[in-house]
């Protein structure tokens, strides 16, 4: 087998050879390496090359933090990264380690990381002669009766070698002398004892005392020796020597026995009366002294008991040699052996190491991941010594065993930080005695983080309203989110996606807090409703991210009064309706339209006749606008009348404007032209011309209008809402310019028609909610606005108006218009429509209808 060391000192090549051979032999039946090297070898001596035996990357190897593990605390052998061999690291000493112990083998592992290895091997330390043998005493001394016969034997003391093997005790000799030879005896465990055989009986008149000398050799190269001076006295004979009633005794006791319980009893008798025949039980003198620890020996009943605690784990069968002695002037002796068989009992809890532990643990980390490699050892022997290893259920871990007496700790399921950061996990190790004993190891795994929780919010979506006019820079919303996540993993940043080019620049968010600030004063006028998207995005690698939807709707403050469209205001040129006297009341003489461009409440405008030439005879309708005749005019009715109508919408406080209506009492054709001629220039070369022209509109119109009126008496009233003014108002329908028709929809107060235009050219700015209000069944939505207009009393506050937002699509397109929009209203007014009696109302109706077609 590769890897055996030899130390030259004491040990020859052919004893290595032959250790050599012996290992390779047992390498075949075992999958361990094992290697032999010498006692006493100096620190860093190679044992053997583990990456060559292992067939392991000597390139790789330092990578993979090789080390050795062992049973004890003390660490003999490590293993060199560069070279990968297995080294000694401390002083080895084979009597220290293993006694009398042979072979003296040192188990380990050795682990490696990246994969995780273990490999178990062993390294038997060889013994070299470094013991003399020694005698407990230097001389002894025997008194032998003259009347022994030839045969007689007494046992001497015994040389101790701590050496094994062939360098232990291996012989004795004695020195040339008449009477006695030397008998060497050899034991159940192999050591070796001396008898001394009378060869030749003794005579005490001839000689009185012998001096004879012992000598013990162990075989070392040289031999090593220990030498005894035996002197022997010879007496007078008692010639009856004890006898035993048995040569061997044999006992059991168990290891936990207290002291004092009995073991056996020896028994002896001798023939002889008197002293000579009283028997003493004592130890033979080669007992050796740690039997005398552990027994005692009763020297008048030949008891043998318990003295010290015994270990099965040390010793496990005790060989003890007794003599029973009379009390002869010369004693007779007699010999006899006890064989003490120690029985185990589970007096040993098994003791668990934990060798490596890979903590934290990463919470992604796959089922079967090693977390700690653990061993465990039992000093009891048979069931005592059979050991299980058991987790508590519940948690995601599971043990298994991967070699003897070594488990291994794995995790079994998926892993989750935000649920359990730590586990410490109880491993119990419990031997299968009876009763069993455990013992209990706690390991701490802790649990590392990873990026597997995206931020969440408590709400998907956010609403906020803002009053318009707000000062720049305010905070209108904190958005919140959490991220289960630790460190970095849940550091939350927030940020605006620019879905919307306007949103960047109108608002801002805290990157780090989540608050969401206005850059500029919103007007509700200009629009209505902004809709962004804020991320949510933690600092994870790679990160995670939550979309939120934020809906920021800008509510209207009364911040707007209401504009007069009709008639114009400071315009230079006189604009006067004309009404015929005899007018019925309740004749619709002309109409004041004005739009608010605020919404709701604050954009509800009401009429009021503020001042008038003859308050009794025109009225204005509260929530129309309308002038209507409170009465039948007559033929002397002053020609001119002025009023001041007073507009006011419904804010807090209320805004207000005025506007003044001129009203002529006239005949219709006539007095129309009278008017018009008084407008032309007095020195103006084409006023025949002019007036001509005129009059060839006017009979246009009215072939117009009678044609309309004709068709109108057929159809259906699907489009007529009866009810209040619901929005904005318009004079006459057919002259709105052609865009107003499909930004805005215009109700008139004449109680028969409405003017519903569906489909706006520009984006509506109060947002998806009227939009998609808009963008329904034409029906329906003229349904809705003919429900909404249907208005309480006067007297009463009136409810807010349907689709606010188009009044500022109104206001939008009638200021875009200019000033050429506003005349062409100007002067269809001039034109002489609206005047005169029912045929007024009902062209009013007809226009309002020709703007629906």
């Amino acid at each position: 087998m590769k890897g055996v060391a030899a130390r030259s000192r004491g040990v020859t090549p052919g004893q290595v050879l032959s250790l050599c051979l012996l290992l390779a032999a047992s390498s075949g039946a075992s999958a361990a390496i094992r290697y032999a090297i010498p006692e006493e070898a100096r620190r860093g001596s190679a044992v053997g090359n583990v990456a060559a035996d292992l067939a392991l990357d000597p390139a790789r190897l330092s990578g993979r933090r090789p080390r050795v593990v062992s049973g004890g605390s003390k660490k003999y052998f490590a293993v060199d990264p560069a070279s990968g061999a297995l080294v000694v690291s401390s002083r080895l000493d084979r009597e220290e380690l293993c006694g009398a112990l042979s072979p003296c083998t040192l188990s380990f592992e050795i682990v490696l990381e990246k994969p995780l290895e273990l490999y178990s091997g062993a390294v038997e330390i060889q013994d070299i002669n470094d013991n003399d043998p020694v005698f407990p005493s230097g001389q002894a001394r025997l008194e032998i009766s003259e009347s022994v016969v030839a045969g007689t034997r007494f046992p001497l003391e015994s040389a101790q070698d701590p050496d094994v093997g062939i360098n232990s005790l291996q012989t004795y000799q004695l020195s040339a002398n008449p009477h006695f030879v030397l008998d060497v005896q050899t034991r159940v465990d192999g050591s070796k004892h001396a008898e001394l055989v009378l060869e030749k009986e003794l005579d005490r008149e001839e000689q009185r005392e012998l001096h004879l000398v012992l000598t013990a050799l162990d075989g070392g190269s040289p031999p090593r020796s220990a030498h005894m001076q035996i002197h022997i006295d010879v007496v007078d004979s008692n010639d009856n020597a004890p006898v035993f009633n048995q040569s061997t005794y044999k006992a059991s006791v168990r290891e936990n026995t207290p002291s004092g319980t009995l073991v056996t009893k020896v028994s002896a008798y001798d023939l002889d009366d008197g002293p000579n025949g009283d028997i003493v039980y004592s130890f033979s003198s080669h007992t050796p002294a740690k039997v005398r620890e552990l027994f005692a020996l009763d020297s008048d009943t030949g008891e043998l008991r318990v003295k010290g605690q015994l270990d099965y784990e040390e010793t496990k069968l005790y060989e003890i040699y007794l003599q029973a002695k009379d009390k002869g002037a010369v004693p007779g002796v007699a010999n006899c052996k006890v064989l003490v068989e120690v029985v185990d009992v589970n007096d040993n809890a098994p003791e668990v190491t934990v060798t490596s532990v890979y903590s934290p643990v990463p919470e992604d980390a796959a089922p079967g991941t090693v977390v700690a490699l653990l061993s465990v050892t039992d000093l009891d022997s048979r069931d005592n010594g059979l050991v299980n290893c058991f987790i508590p259920p519940g948690i995601p871990f599971t043990l298994s065993s991967s070699l003897k007496n070594y488990y291994t700790l794995k995790t079994k399921a998926a892993l989750d930080r935000e649920e359990a950061s730590e586990y410490n996990i109880t491993v119990t190790a419990r031997d299968s005695g009876s009763p069993p004993l455990s013992a209990v190891k706690h390991i701490l795994v802790q649990v590392s983080d990873v990026n597997d929780n995206a931020p969440k919010s408590s709400q998907d979506s956010y609403d906020v309203y803002v009053l318009e006019n707000n000062v720049p820079g305010i905070s209108i919303l904190n958005v919140s989110a959490t991220d289960p996540d630790l460190g970095r993993n849940g550091h939350l940043s927030y940020s605006l996606l620019q879905g919307d080019n306007t949103v960047g620049h109108l608002f801002s968010i805290n990157r780090e807090s989540g608050a969401l600030h206005l850059l500029t004063s919103l007007d509700h006028e200009d629009r209505m409703e902004f809709s962004m998207m804020v991320q949510v995005q933690d600092g994870g690698s790679p990160p995670l991210a939550t979309n939120l939807s934020v809906n920021v709707f800008v509510t209207d403050l009364n911040d707007n009064a209401p504009t007069v469209l009709y008639p114009l205001p400071n315009s230079t040129s006189s604009y006067t309706d004309v009404v015929a006297p005899g007018t019925p009341a309740g004749h619709v003489v002309t109409k004041v339209v004005a739009v608010d461009a605020d919404a709701g409440y604050n954009a509800w405008i009401s009429y009021t006749l503020l001042q008038a030439t003859d308050p009794t005879l025109f009225s204005v309708g509260l929530h129309s606008g309308e002038i209507i005749t409170a009465r039948q005019l007559r033929e002397d009715e002053a020609p001119q009348h002025t009023l001041v109508i007073l507009l006011k919408d419904h804010g807090e406080p209320a805004l207000s404007a005025s506007a003044t209506v001129s009203i002529s009492v006239a005949e219709r054709v006539k007095e129309a032209l009278t008017d018009l001629t008084d407008v032309t220039p007095p020195h103006d070369p084409k006023r025949h011309m002019t007036f001509y022209l005129i009059l060839a509109v006017i009979l246009v119109s009215a072939a117009f209008f009678i044609t309309i009126e004709l068709f109108n008496s057929s159809r259906s009233t699907l489009y007529r809402t009866p009810g209040p003014f619901h929005h904005v108002d318009a004079v006459r329908g057919g002259f709105t310019p052609p865009n107003f028709y499909h930004q805005v929809y215009l109700t008139t107060d004449s109680r028969q028609s409405d003017l519903l235009c569906k489909k706006p050219i520009t984006s509506s700015p109060l947002g998806s909610r009227q939009n998609t209000m808009r963008s329904g069944e034409p029906g329906l939505y003229h349904q809705m606005v003919g429900t909404a207009s249907r208005l309480p009393a006067p007297t009463e506050r009136p409810p807010p108006p349907l689709g606010a937002g188009s009044r500022r699509d109104v206001g939008g397109a009638l200021h875009q218009s200019g000033a050429g929009r506003a005349q062409s209203l100007i002067d269809w007014q001039q034109s002489g429509a609206g005047r005169g009696g029912d045929g007024g109302r009902d062209r009013d109706r007809d226009r309002g209808e020709t703007c629906l077609l």
